[in-house]
């Protein structure tokens, strides 16, 4: 049996990442094709009690290093118990952010070194990085719609930072881009959702072609 394919989705608030996952895992299903689609944090029991802890909005907040090990450790148990268990059994992998999320907010927004947080993720997940990472970049005010509807005004604990935050994030996740473009596809986000979906297809057909 042949591994499966892992895709992360990444981006920044309101980039239409769950959105666009959920559209690509419908339409490799219909291709056939096993789909574990799940997100991060997130994805297993105690990677989602994580992911409660992080993003509270009437939480306390913590500061930079103690939120990307509480990160690489929901991600530790997402890898473990989930996403390598899928890969190994064929499966495609479809995840709303994986390490390069960490390393745009926590290391390009919140100024850890980038070393430190892919250290960490090679402790707790062997340093698995996807096959594919596609990168949604969509415009700061089409963002902010966005999230006015989704959220009602309302954004978790990281999501409500400073403009100048999630502007690093930004830009950290450009830089990732343009340092690794084996890796990455980057994708305009700012049409439909229909659009989009058809730039991700156009996209992945390396990988589907790949594969058969």
């Amino acid at each position: 049996m042949s591994r499966g394919r892992f895709i992360a989705f990444e981006g920044g608030e309101g980039a239409g990442k769950s959105t666009q996952a959920k559209l690509l895992a419908a339409a490799l299903q219909r291709r056939g094709i096993d789909i574990l689609l799940t997100r991060e944090p997130g994805g297993t029991p105690g990677a989602e009690a994580i992911r409660g802890l992080l993003l509270d909005p009437n939480g306390d907040g913590w500061r930079p290093a103690a939120e990307a090990m509480l990160f690489a450790a929901a991600r530790a148990d997402h890898v473990e118990k989930a996403i390598r268990p899928a890969l190994d059994a064929g499966r495609w992998v479809i995840c709303d952010r994986f390490v390069d999320s960490s390393r745009a907010y926590q290391g390009g927004g919140g100024g850890l070194s980038d070393q430190d947080i892919v250290t960490l993720h090679r402790i707790g997940s062997g340093g698995l990085l996807p096959d594919l990472t596609i990168l949604l970049e969509i415009g700061e005010d089409a963002a902010a719609e966005r999230l006015s509807h989704r959220d009602g005004g309302e954004s978790d604990a990281i999501g409500g930072r400073a403009a100048d935050y999630h502007s690093a994030v930004a830009a950290a996740f450009r830089r990732f881009a343009e340092a690794e473009p084996e890796r990455f596809v980057r994708v305009a986000g700012d049409g439909t959702a229909e659009e989009t979906h058809a730039r991700i297809i156009d996209a992945i057909t390396p990988l589907l072609e790949a594969t058969r």
